[in-house]
């Protein structure tokens, strides 16, 4: 493995709490336990780490003790902050609810990770051989969504690979089309896929977000227990999940992405990448908590099982 994943999104601290299910609108649950973790971009660069590859965060972290958390939080699963934390502003903090039923539910309130500068962007080295990874959450980070386009559009040869995330409806239509017009593999979920194109079965939404892209772009579309679909060249293909009971669903799609990077870089053709990807997210939701990725053994450790 030669290149790098260098991400461009945004690292804060998640508030995690049990409920037993999402309040109503002025109502009240008692939480049945709560705990504080690094989440948001974070995920995706553990779950990636865990699995391999180099990984280099190019986003904001503040001056603070949630700035202080994320830095060593990163530290300690080997990822490099490329970028100097920000004076006098803190990183934010992701209020997740999750229910009995695995699902999560978020609210967040940014900080210093949402800030970029362009020419400190700019001069972090980027080769043929790396994955940029793009969220779909950089796009409504206020300044940061032009600064990352234009960045974007200044990469030479290097993979660009996006996760629209789940606020996909909320993103400027025009700086959404200018990305993909950039991107080399988006992965989003079936509810982002619905989002993004109005049709419901993920069988027709892959095909239809592949043909907004580029030529020889791919399109993983997750769809939960059942796997995913891989679209690419107007040909559509099915790679079948991993069953598990879920514990919790929080960063199944961060690990998939996470992981399904980290084998591109090592040169793992699409249908192998996507279906370690699938045993990772797999075995993330059976462990409560947000950046519960798996080893690349424990993936390993699957595979072989599936073929005794």
């Amino acid at each position: 493995m030669t290149g790098s994943l260098i991400h461009t999104g945004q690292v804060l601290v998640d508030l995690v709490m049990r409920v037993p299910s999402v309040p109503a609108v002025g109502g009240d649950v008692l939480a049945s336990a709560t705990s504080f973790h690094p989440g948001g971009g974070f995920n995706v660069m553990a779950a990636a780490s865990r699995a391999g590859a180099r990984v280099v965060y190019t986003g904001g972290h503040g001056t603070g003790r949630f700035g202080d958390a994320v830095r060593a939080a990163l530290a300690e699963e080997g990822v490099e902050a490329a970028l100097a934390a920000t004076p006098d502003v803190d990183t934010g903090v992701c209020v997740v609810l999750v229910d009995d039923a695995g699902e999560r539910t978020f609210v967040t309130g940014s900080g210093a990770e949402t800030a970029v500068d362009a020419g400190a962007l700019a001069s972090i080295p980027v080769r043929t051989e790396d994955i940029v990874y793009v969220s779909g959450y950089s796009l409504l980070a206020g300044g940061k969504a032009q600064v990352l386009l234009d960045f974007v559009e200044q990469l030479a040869g290097a993979m660009l690979m996006m996760d629209p995330g789940p606020l996909v409806a909320d993103i400027d239509d025009r700086s959404l089309a200018r990305l993909l017009s950039h991107t080399t593999v988006l992965s989003c979920n079936a509810r982002e896929a619905r989002l993004l194109t109005g049709l419901d079965d993920p069988r027709a939404a892959g095909p239809a977000l592949a043909g907004r892209m580029s030529r020889g772009a791919t399109v993983v579309l997750r769809d939960g227990a059942r796997g995913c679909l891989l679209v690419r060249d107007g040909e559509l293909g099915e790679v079948p999940g991993h069953e598990v009971e879920a514990v919790d669903t929080n960063g199944a799609g961060d690990a998939h992405c996470g992981v399904l990077a980290a084998e591109l870089l090592r040169g793992a053709d699409l249908q192998l990448a996507a279906r370690r990807a699938n045993i990772a997210a797999a075995l993330a939701v059976t462990i409560p908590g947000p950046a519960t990725a798996p080893s690349r053994a424990a993936v390993d450790a699957v595979l072989l099982g599936r073929m005794c």
